[in-house]
């Protein structure tokens, strides 16, 4: 099925003239090959909590409707428990809806919907029970009594934001095979998502020759879990990305021409006879085996973002790069949080309401160009932004030491073969000892930021990297200037201490307690261990998902063991971050009880945590969580916020 004989039509629940989808003289057929209505009360609850939740002045992309056009009627392939909702939900608000909605050959299901405006005012007695569809009842009954319950005094506002609600409509080719394509599609489990729909929305503003460019880069970048070069046609690599396959692509949409002459009979695949099983079957990529330069085999790198994510974040550098601004003034043209719900409702915006030197923007050229900024920008992120290196016998996606590798070449022609290595930030002829040490660094200062932005919806550090690596790459080729990449990088976790710790702790009473920002402690561990590189102390250290923030005296002791400590167990220096599933071991005892029982916790602890640990101690008459109490804590808050404040330059 290729994307070009798709059609997508974007369809408001309820148009801007108050009619909505089942009340425009068009039917939707549910066939017989597909499942009767199944959703749960909970999935029900879900998509109206969503709807409850959109944001004014915004689009809401609820989702897909895969069909078959015929005439006037679209038989639905895939979508139907979400339409069959809807239509639910519409009656419920008693918004008007004809019998448009049809079950082939399931009397049931017709003649619930049908009756339903009598099932939802509670008429059942005036139906035949027999006749009834025993799950639309209970759903329709379901929602009812959620609008009367909890929409009762704002079913208005409900319907408004119910008018921003998008669902995509897409039709296949006529000569698909459907209930093949249905079965296919519901064994894998799979629906076009967001990012589906906006390749077929920018490709729409191409010429038919430049979409197999397109497509081709398109999925090349999306496959995230695997270096970009080899995402790609062995004879594309070396016109892409030079012979020996780790140079920067061209920014120049000519080059790319040659792309679609560069298709041989081995790559041409004829789909006009091919079921849709084969199509998907023919996507063969040649065999990939990472190697790390020492031969040791991995099984794959897992990317620390998803493509949906990687483009909101190429799209704000695009933004960046190409000084695009909002028609309407003092707004921005994209909002700061990144939101994969919003992707498509994104680039929308940006296309239609983005201005250049206050000119309108070519959309044939807007698209051409963000393509080319997202393949080049892929490339610096494989190469410059960390990624998880999972081992062979490895389960787990988080069971992988943090890397920092670009991929290089052996051998020659056909007999080319992959390997990756430590990326290249030092000028040649430079030690490789010297390098060694700035990837050591670049990794550490990007792994802390990592674990402290758990959420996608914030990592803004890789778009400035990113942003910083597009504008340097040109002159350096990465090898000259970009040494000073992990400065730059530091610069968000010294602009997030000061902001969000510094500047709200006033009077320098350091007491945010468990509302101290993660980066606060993860940036303090970089900065501890960066200072102690020369010796090598701390060499076994690195950063895990520490989401926690722990007393290392207890907010409420054991009772009857010893005192609470009501003026100080929030401040700076009593705080550490933790894992999750230790916290609750420390539970309540004292700091001497925590070092013995959990030694070999800490020892792999953050480092503050370990400080902590080494300072507790008997002293003199005093016992360990007396002399911790009194004395240790304060110099060892003083100690940390000396090192903080000398690396944000604060006096």
């Amino acid at each position: 099925m290729s994307n070009e004989n798709n059609k997508c039509d974007e369809l408001r629940i309820i148009n801007e003239n108050g009619k909505s989808i089942f009340n425009l003289n068009l039917k939707y057929i549910i066939p017989l090959y597909q499942r009767s209505y199944a959703w749960k009360v909970e999935q029900v609850l879900q998509l109206i909590e969503d709807i409850n939740k959109i944001e004014y002045n915004t689009k809401y992309y609820i989702g897909t409707l895969i069909t078959h056009k015929k005439d006037k009627e679209f038989e639905i392939i895939d979508g139907q428990q979400r339409l069959t909702t809807i239509f639910l939900l519409l009656n419920c608000l008693k918004i008007e809806t004809e019998n448009t909605l049809i079950f082939a050959c399931r009397d049931k299901s017709n003649y619930t919907l049908k009756n339903i405006k009598k099932i939802i005012d509670d008429k059942k007695d005036e139906l035949e029970a027999e006749r009834l569809e025993n799950n639309i009842v209970k759903n329709a009954n379901f929602i009812q009594q959620y609008i009367e319950k909890n929409l009762k005094y704002n079913i208005n506002d409900f319907i408004n934001k119910l008018k921003r609600v998008i669902i995509y409509r897409i039709e296949v080719p006529e000569k698909t095979d459907l209930n093949h394509y249905f079965e296919i599609m519901n064994t894998r489990g799979e629906q076009l998502e967001q990012q589906d729909i906006l390749k077929a929305n920018l490709m729409s503003y191409l010429k038919e020759k430049d979409k197999d460019i397109f497509s081709t880069i398109w999925d090349a970048c999306s496959n995230m879990d695997v270096y970009l070069q080899m995402n790609f046609k062995v004879k594309d690599r070396s016109l892409i990305f030079n012979n020996e396959w780790n140079e920067i692509p061209s920014s120049e949409w000519e080059y790319y021409k040659e792309l679609e002459n560069n298709k041989s009979d081995n790559y041409k695949i004829n789909t006009e006879e091919m079921n849709i099983e084969e199509i998907i079957k023919s996507d063969i990529k040649d065999e990939i085996v990472n190697l790390s330069e020492d031969g040791e085999q991995y099984v794959k790198f897992k990317s620390i973002i998803d493509f949906p994510y990687f483009l909101l974040h190429t799209l704000k550098i695009f933004i960046r790069l190409k000084c695009i601004e909002n028609s309407e003034e003092n707004k921005k043209i994209i909002d700061d949080i990144l939101d994969d719900e919003k992707l498509v409702d994104s680039f929308n915006k940006v296309i239609e309401k983005g201005r250049i030197k206050n000119k309108k923007i070519n959309t044939e050229n807007f698209v051409k160009e963000f393509i080319i900024c997202l393949l080049r920008n892929r490339f610096l992120f494989d190469k410059y932004i960390i990624k998880r290196k999972i081992l062979n016998n490895s389960n787990d996606d988080q069971d992988g030491e943090w890397s920092l590798q670009e991929l290089h070449v052996s051998g020659q022609q056909s007999k080319k073969k992959p390997y990756y290595k430590n990326t290249c930030f030092t000028e040649e002829g430079k030690w490789e000892k010297t390098n060694n040490q700035i990837v050591k660094e670049n990794i550490m200062i990007q792994a802390a930021l990592r674990v402290s932005y758990i959420s996608p919806r914030v990592m803004h550090w890789i778009t400035d990297a990113l942003y910083w690596l597009y504008q340097n790459i040109n002159e350096s080729m990465g090898q000259n200037t970009l040494y000073m990449l992990q400065s730059q990088i530091e610069k968000n976790a010294i602009e997030a201490v000061k902001t969000n710790f510094f500047e709200k702790c006033e009077s320098e009473n350091y007491n945010m307690g468990v509302e101290t920002p993660h980066i606060v402690f993860n940036y303090l561990d970089f900065l501890i261990w960066k200072s102690n590189q020369k010796d090598g102390r701390y060499k076994d250290f690195t950063f895990e998902f520490r989401n926690s923030v722990e007393h290392w005296y207890p907010r409420n002791p054991s009772k009857g063991t010893f005192d609470q400590w009501e003026d100080g167990v929030n401040t700076f220096g009593n705080l550490c971050i933790i894992q999750r599933n230790i916290n609750s071991k420390f539970s309540n005892m004292d700091p001497m009880g925590k070092k013995s029982t959990f030694e070999k916790e800490i020892n792999k602890g953050s480092l503050k945590l370990r400080k902590m640990s080494e300072l507790t101690h008997k002293n003199g008459k005093k016992n360990a969580h007396t002399y911790w109490k009194e004395i240790a804590c304060k110099k060892h808050e003083e100690e940390m916020i000396k090192i903080l404040k000398s690396a944000c330059g604060i006096k």
